[in-house]
């Protein structure tokens, strides 16, 4: 028997007719009322989250070569120093958007945490 591919074993998806984008008080019940420090906030802590995580695989990534002894002392003096910069920047970007350690790891449901 052939597969079927997946996306076509989907169900099909109606989305209900919303009427009329104005309603009878001349109101857009549409309009999302956004709070641009909480959107701004929350665009910060994504960034932010993706930015540690890259660091993070950097870090492992470093010490995978120190332990190979595929770099000169020289080069892991230079990544170090480099490694070090990157975590001071991100601790002073966090205190900057007022995030606290935790909040740049994203609870990813049934795969645990991220970070």
């Amino acid at each position: 028997m052939a597969e079927t591919p997946f996306f076509s074993q989907r169900p099909k998806v109606e989305l209900p007719y919303l009427g009329s984008p104005r309603s009878e008080n001349g109101n857009n019940p549409r309009k999302l009322d956004i709070d641009g420090d909480r959107v701004r906030n929350g665009l910060a802590q994504l960034v932010l989250t993706l930015v540690k995580l890259l660091h993070e695989l950097l870090e492992r990534q470093a010490i995978r070569r120190m332990d190979s002894g595929s770099l000169t002392e020289e080069e892991i003096e230079r990544l170090g120093l480099t490694l070090m910069q990157q975590a001071e920047e991100l601790d002073r970007l966090r205190d900057v958007f007022d995030l606290k350690d935790e909040d740049l790891n994203l609870n990813l449901g049934p795969l645990g945490r991220l970070l």
